[in-house]
């Protein structure tokens, strides 16, 4: 009889574990609204994601360009707030999801390519040595090595009747279109804090390891865009994607790719014997 209660007992306790393992998967395969690759423009050619537990990384080679691609996968305008080692890519300050972005319409896509200049011109970027990179030349070489991309939803257009729009245009007050993106907020002083706070990232490192890599500050490009309205939703990011860059060598030693495998065959301490050969 004890045994038995014990076992109904169980039974609830079960099932709403497996609810939560449940839930939690569900969470886990929920859909993006962006798909980024990172393109190696020297190479031409995405580079490959590499995955550990749940953080992406990819192979850079120090001197070659890259552009950080992203494509809305969504039914709606979204706001992609882009950042290269800790710093935004349009206002090279340091990064904080408040500040400004790319806006993207359902199904577009953009190709970031460069530190934004001004509206018509980029200044590329490229994988670099730790001291040559932006970051590092601006003061903020704590969190070189990532990527990173901060995703809005717009916020819903409440819709107005005809009988308003009428009564608006008999005051001559229609509403016009507004074409300029209202600046950005300063980050605050708890999120600078939150960014001098960080580990440096030639620090906390295995002494094997080489010094890491960061994105430099290259050629000029033209590079059109313009400025427009967008409203966002929340107040926090929907979605917030990160994926780090190092060297090869690097990337093999934190164990996120495997050691390169040799030929399983024994060494031969003269592989040029040979016999004496004839004169000609």
């Amino acid at each position: 009889m004890t045994i038995h209660r014990f076992r109904r007992l169980r039974t609830p306790l079960i099932a709403a574990a497996a609810l939560l393992l449940a839930l939690e998967a569900a969470a886990h395969d929920a859909p993006s609204s962006v798909a980024i690759d990172v393109y190696d423009r020297t190479q031409r050619e995405s580079l490959p994601v590499y995955w550990q537990d749940v953080q992406r990384y990819v192979v850079g080679v120090p001197g070659h360009e890259y552009a950080i691609r992203i494509r809305n996968t969504s039914g709606q305008r979204i706001l992609a707030v882009t950042s290269v080692d800790g710093v935004n890519v349009i206002s090279g300050a340091t990064a904080s999801p408040d500040q400004s972005g790319y806006v993207l319409d359902a199904g577009s896509s953009v190709e970031i390519a460069g530190w934004r200049r001004s509206l018509e011109k980029t200044s590329a970027f490229y994988f670099t040595d730790l001291g040559d990179s932006y970051a590092a030349r601006t003061g903020r070489p704590d969190n070189v090595g990532v990527i990173g991309v901060a995703v809005f939803h717009e916020l819903a257009k409440p819709s107005v009747g005809k009988s308003l729009l009428d009564k608006l245009a008999a005051h001559g007050d229609s509403p016009e279109p507004v074409r300029a993106e209202r600046a950005p907020a300063a980050p605050s002083s708890t999120q600078r804090a939150a960014a001098d706070n960080g580990a440096s990232a030639a620090e906390n490192r295995p002494r094997s390891m080489s010094a890491p890599i960061g994105t430099g500050f290259g050629r000029d490009e033209l590079s059109a865009v313009q400025r427009v309205r967008f409203d966002r939703a929340t107040t926090l990011p929907a979605e917030t994607i990160a994926i780090r860059y190092d060297r090869r060598e690097n990337l093999i030693a934190l164990g996120v790719l495997p050691k390169p495998r040799y030929a399983q065959r024994a060494p031969d301490p003269f592989p040029g014997m040979q016999f004496v050969p004839a004169p000609r």
